[in-house]
Parts: C-alpha cells; structure tokens; sequence
C-alpha cells in the first residue's frame, strides 16, 4: 500500500443517495463496506464527514440565520452522520471511535491529538464529528486540519466526479480533467476542490490532496494502492 494513514473526507450529501435529503442506509452500508476492506489491510484511517444532508450553516445564513447559530447547527449534523457511519462499520466488525470538535460526553468522545493517534495505531477508524468545534470553518478545513494533526499522508476527498476539471463535466462536454494539479493553481483558477483555507492549510505543511470518485466500487482500495486515478493536488 502506498499510504499507511490517511483522512477521508466525505460529504454530507454522499449519504443522501437517491433519496432527497438525511441518510441513505444503502449508501451508508456501501461506504462502511468499502472503509473495511482497506482497514482490514492495516490502513490507519481518520474520517471527516459534512452535514451538508441535514443541515448547512451558510444557507442558514443567507436567509437570515445567525451565522454563529447556523455553524453550530451545521456541526450537530455532522454528529448525526458520524453516528451512523459509526453505526454501519460496528454492524461489520470494524471498531470506531467518534471524536467530537464539541463536547458531547454522552455519545462521542472529545477530541484529543494523542488520543486520536492512539486509537489509529490499534487499528481503530476515527471518526471526527463537529468539524473544528468553531463556527465560520467548513468541514474542508477540519479535515485538513486534522489530517496534519494526525500526520496523515494524505487527504483523501470522496466526490460524485472523478477528479478535478477545468468546468462542471456535467454541464461543459469540453471540460478537461486534471490528472495533478499544484495548490497554487487550484487557488489561482478557482478549481473546486476544498476551500481556500483548506488549500493553504496543505499547501503550507505540503500535505497532497486525492480528489476521486468513491461511488465507483474498488476505487478506495485503488486509491490507497496508489493507482493513477482522480487527480492529485500537490
């Protein structure tokens, strides 16, 4: 395997599946699925997951939400996907520890650095819930974040897409697909990969950036294997 630890940062919205909004248990099972093949070949994997499925603090606040208020909102949601992630791997044999941004002693742990590396090394999936614990950061810079905090190797963002274009493929026939690409220039075009704060974050610390496509089946494996697919920020 190339990668002995990485971050894994899903979205939200992956969970939905083809229902319209909250959790797609058929999505959910498919991920838990594909996280445990890699884990049971001694990967160390982190996870940071969105909560963009049930609740998105910006929208909130682009009508008229507080913006602090709606962060918090949003941060809960991540909660509840970690929780069924959680759920779905446990279901499957794979031992889990959620780590919250937030205090939550109820249901989660609390984020601690060197406990969270500590649970890595015995083969434990982190899941880190509640993004930073602080409004006006998305669950893109948690990831970076915490992926640097953990020394992962690399952050791996699971997307609809197989990789980072010049234009959405789905709409520009003509978009060209970037096999790598370098954090300068994801920031100077404005390529939608992670947000601004999340590309410097890496770019400074030279942490690299997998954008690909994990509804395709076997392309996590392919991914930690180091195949050539999706592109490559670095």
């Amino acid at each position: 395997m190339k990668y002995k630890r990485i971050l894994l940062k899903l979205s939200g919205e992956a969970l939905m599946g083809e229902i319209k909004g909250g959790i797609d248990p058929v999505v959910v099972t498919m991920v838990a699925n594909q996280v445990k093949a890699i884990q049971e070949l001694g990967i160390e994997i982190g996870l940071v997951i969105g909560g963009g499925n049930i609740f998105r603090g910006v929208a909130g606040a682009t009508k008229g939400m507080d913006r602090v208020t709606g962060d918090h909102m949003g941060m809960l949601a991540t909660m509840i996907n970690a929780l069924a992630l959680q759920d779905a791997l446990e279901q499957k044999g794979v031992q889990t520890r959620v780590m919250s941004g937030i205090e939550m002693p109820k249901i989660s742990e609390s984020y601690i650095r060197r406990r969270a590396v500590r649970h890595l090394e015995k083969g434990r999936v982190v899941i880190f819930g509640a993004g930073t614990g602080n409004p006006y950061f998305s669950t893109d810079t948690a990831a970076a974040l915490r992926a640097n905090e953990i020394a992962a190797q690399v952050v791996m963002k699971a997307t609809n897409v197989d990789g980072v274009y010049s234009a959405d493929p789905r709409v520009d026939p003509a978009a060209t697909k970037y096999d790598r690409v370098s954090y300068q220039e994801v920031l100077e075009r404005g390529l939608k990969v992670m947000d601004a704060a999340a590309i410097a974050l890496c770019m400074e610390n030279r942490l690299p950036i997998l954008i690909f496509d994990m509804n395709k089946p076997g392309n996590l494996l392919a991914a930690v294997n180091g195949d050539t697919i999706g592109t490559l920020v670095g």
